[in-house]
């Protein structure tokens, strides 16, 4: 939890590594995600990199996976998905891994390339059998055409007509002049290639036509294709050459149809043979084809991640440089100092590992720039941190808003979404989908709202947790009372009296016990005709209070960026004017709140009655103009003694620390402290010296095992990285008009801030009054319809209306009205709060890590 608190402190380090150890080394790395690398080579072409040609061997072997892929998908084929990710492969198993998705490759293009030919080779015997099929139908149909007398029509069909009318014999002697095509065409083409036969021809065209009933299968893609036969008669040889052209055109295929009925029964029969055996072959070729994929299939997902990684290594190594002697590589890096050691021991580790002589070694240098900002988060304070990093990155160092978030989040949400129903249905789907985690997380969903809800669990559970606590305080159960320890108020009315009003007023002198309602607020209240009257003044100081609160914790939270960035003038001028000026003014108001509900009942006396109870707005605004108003008569105008004095002391110290804030810091800037300075950062900003002292420990510990030649060759990398990495001061100047102009900006934008923030916090009571009111409105004019009958159908209705309620209650009142609290709340938190405190203009820790490129890259695919 301390790392949520403030950011961790960051090192700039220089990372010597063997080029036979830089593969290992960078792969341990990329397994424990804690170092971000710099580009060192900005100005070189990517093409012109060290690892240009292994990043190219990675990409060839990722589309051989993507091929792999595709086919495993095509056949339908399931892909296991371990949970075990493989480390990157080593020299050896690299070597391995290319040769066997190779063979892979090969082997599968193979069969695919055979299947498709053999499945050609069947899709054109199959067409051919319906050809002759069909042809033989049409030509018993002409045989039938003779025995009709007088055929319709002239002209030139009537030629065409008459050769058709004749027995078999008769069209066997009479073939030279008639000529027919027999063929398939899709079947989403038959219309327009009916209409471009009868313009060629004029009409001289007999096409026959029937659609296939079963559809075939395409070759290539093995999608279902619906085609249809046709047979077109035609005389001469110029016709014929024009129907072959549009058939062409048309991508109709051609067989030879013989015009004997014995010659298509022999050749029927004969392809029905060769299809039989080819339907064999066919089988045997997709059986083997899916025993390679399914084996294949099993280590499909473990070489994708080996591949990736290893991709990612050389990607990385591409940012390293080389130094003049080409016998080690350099790079630069941020790590968090608390994995020093861990990176110090990796990288002798990676030396070891292959077997070099000169180890690899980690160098803490200066720096004259602002560190990157890290966090470390786990599942639960993950979601809280996204929230603030959505607004902005916390500077290096600063304060983080998200560890105080996670109380003050849920619980400003609960003040708008006070109903403990609602709160039950969000924690119940909060705490499924935390219960379930791991099955979810499993499941990898594309579903980016379902992803948004999933990564904010622990929020969402929160938050219902919190709305039901503040839901009992409201005592608001789905818009209703629960009357749990009895009603503190009672009545001295007889029934009669009761029952013949609709209205009764109830005396709290005489008609409160006097003690309030164990917890929350007295069920009575939400029977009672003035309830929105009680709950507007109720909830909406209950605004006020918990919105100054929160500013004047904001404010708090400053000083401790003042003192960590010892800045003690800031102290000073700046938050101490800005803590007196909330607090002498809001803060006072809130104070005299709570006066006004101690000091006012209706036992006492006259001056203290409820009837005398100041409005506290008014005598605010009288405070800050200086007026007076005449109070009712027999009450006083003030709450206690010498308070107009008082509050005209509030009142001008409060002013007075307008100007501090306007002059004082731009003077102590100008006349004391607008001196030329050196801002020079030790590389994590505070504990550079432990590090030196670690690091010449860790290389006393080292030099045991160096020769005297590779002590030489260590000194000469060492002044050759501090010549070319020696920090220049940045000198920081600004002029006066500039520092002024500052001051102002932000001088009004807080004096003005205090006002309107104020204010802002008005909406914890405008949304807890209307998401109540919209809660009763649902009760009353839905689910009350049902309960309104006593007879058997009634219980239909209650169903139904029940089901309507139980809709829009989840539709309306959880999800929307949720929605819009949780807006609320978010601008309350990077508004309100955090403007007193926050800047956010840093920049994220972003580590060399398998897991995030993993990640990254499946979310992508996916998307794909």
């Amino acid at each position: 939890m301390g790392t949520l608190f403030r950011s961790e402190e960051m090192a700039l380090c220089q990372l010597f590594i063997q080029p036979e150890a830089s593969y290992t080394s960078v792969a341990t790395l990329g397994e424990a995600g804690v170092v971000q690398f710099r580009d060192l080579n900005a100005g070189v072409n990517s093409f012109q990199r060290k690892f240009v040609s292994e990043v190219r061997r990675c990409d060839e072997m990722e589309r051989k996976l993507r091929y792999i892929e595709v086919e495993v998908s095509k056949d339908r084929i399931f892909v296991p998905e371990s949970n075990v990710c493989p480390p990157a492969p080593n020299a050896r198993e690299i070597t391995q891994l290319e040769s066997h998705l190779e063979r892979t490759e090969s082997e599968i293009l193979e069969l695919s390339h055979n299947a498709v030919n053999l499945k050609s080779n069947y899709l054109e015997l199959t067409e051919l059998k319906y050809v002759l099929e069909k042809a033989h139908a049409f030509f018993q149909e002409s045989f039938c055409l003779k025995q009709q007398e007088g055929a319709s029509g002239s002209g030139n069909n009537d030629s065409l007509t008459k050769a058709l009318i004749s027995d078999e014999s008769q069209q066997q002697s009479s073939r030279g002049r008639l000529g027919f095509v027999a063929g398939v065409v899709p079947r989403e083409r038959v219309p327009a290639f009916e209409r471009m036969l009868w313009r060629i021809s004029r009409g001289n065209v007999f096409l026959r036509q029937a659609e296939l009933e079963e559809p075939l299968e395409d070759p290539a893609t093995g999608n279902e294709i619906y085609k249809t036969v046709f047979v077109a008669f035609f005389q001469g040889e110029q016709l014929k050459h024009r129907v072959k052209k549009v058939c062409s055109g048309f991508h109709a295929s051609f067989y030879q149809c013989p015009s004997s009925h014995t010659q298509r029964q022999e050749l029927l029969k004969g392809i029905k043979t060769r299809l039989a055996d080819l339907n064999l072959v066919l089988n045997q070729t997709r059986d083997h084809k899916q025993t390679v994929l399914r084996s294949v299939a099993e280590k499909l997902h473990g070489w994708t991640v080996q591949v990736r990684k290893m991709k990612a290594i050389y990607h990385t190594l591409n940012l390293f440089n080389m130094d003049v002697t080409k016998k080690c590589l350099i790079g630069e890096c941020w790590v968090p100092v608390n994995d020093l050691t861990f990176i110090r021991k990796t990288l002798l580790d990676g030396s070891k590992a292959v077997g070099s002589s000169i180890p690899s070694f980690l160098n803490v240098i200066e720096m004259n720039e602002n560190p990157p900002t890290f966090h470390r988060t786990n599942k639960f304070t993950e979601g809280f941190q996204n929230l603030i990093d959505s607004y902005g990155i916390a500077c290096y160092r600063e304060v983080n808003p998200a560890l105080y978030t996670i109380i003050t989040f849920p619980f400003l949400f609960a003040v708008m979404f006070g109903d403990a129903g609602h709160g039950a249905i969000l924690a119940i789907f909060g705490g499924i989908m935390i219960y379930f985690e791991q099955m979810f997380l499993k499941k990898k969903s594309n579903n980016e709202i379902w992803n948004i809800f999933f990564g904010g669990r622990y929020i969402i559970f929160l938050m219902g947790l919190f709305s039901i606590y503040t839901g009992i305080i409201y005592n608001d159960f789905f818009s209703k009372a629960v009357n749990a320890f009895g009603s503190s108020w009672f009545s001295n009315y007889n029934e009669s009296t009761i029952l013949s009003n609709s209205d009764i007023t109830l005396d709290p002198v005489y008609q409160y016990k006097q003690y309030p309602y164990p917890i929350g607020v007295d069920p009575v209240w939400q029977i009672s005709s003035n309830k929105i009257v009680f709950f507007n003044s109720f909830k909406m100081k209950l605004s006020i209070i918990f919105g100054v609160v929160h500013m004047i914790f904001g404010v708090m939270l400053s000083v401790i960026n003042h003192i960590h960035f010892k800045r003690k003038m800031s102290i000073i001028l700046e938050f101490l004017p800005q803590l007196i000026l909330l607090i002498l003014l809001f803060f006072y108001m809130v104070m005299l709140m709570f006066m006004k509900w101690t000091l006012y009942g209706p036992q006492n006396p006259l001056k203290t009655s409820p009837r005398c109870a100041p409005s506290i707005l008014i005598m605010f605004i009288n405070m800050m103009l200086f007026k007076n108003n005449e109070p009712f008569p027999g009450c006083d105008e003030y709450m206690y003694d010498n308070q107009e004095f008082i509050q005209r002391l509030i009142v001008f110290f409060s002013f007075l620390c307008i100007p501090v804030m306007l002059f004082g810091k731009p003077i102590y800037l100008i006349y004391f402290a607008n001196k030329p300075t050196k801002r020079h950062f030790s590389s994590n900003g505070e504990a550079h010296q432990g590090i030196e002292l670690q690091e010449s420990r860790n290389m006393d510990v080292e030099t045991d095992v160096v020769t005297a030649e590779t002590q030489e060759t260590l000194e000469t990398l060492m002044a050759q990285t501090e010549t070319e990495q020696d920090v220049q001061p940045v000198e920081e100047h600004e002029e006066p008009s500039e520092i002024f102009i500052h001051q102002v900006i932000h001088t009004i934008e807080y004096v003005l801030s205090t006002v309107s923030h104020t204010a802002s916090y008005l909406r914890l009571w405008a949304l807890s009054l209307a998401h109540a009111q919209l809660s009763d409105v649902l009760w009353g004019m839905v689910l009350k319809i049902g309960l309104q009958r006593e007879s058997h159908v009634g219980a239909l209705v209650l169903f139904i209306m029940f089901a309507l309620w139980a809709v829009f209650t989840v539709a309306i009142l959880v999800m929307m009205e949720g929605l819009s609290a949780f807006l609320h709340t978010l601008r309350l938190h990077w508004v309100e709060f955090m403007s007193k405190f926050y800047t956010g203009t840093g920049y994220a820790f972003q580590p060399f890590s398998f897991k995030h490129i993993l990640e990254s890259e499946e979310y992508t695919s996916n998307e794909e």
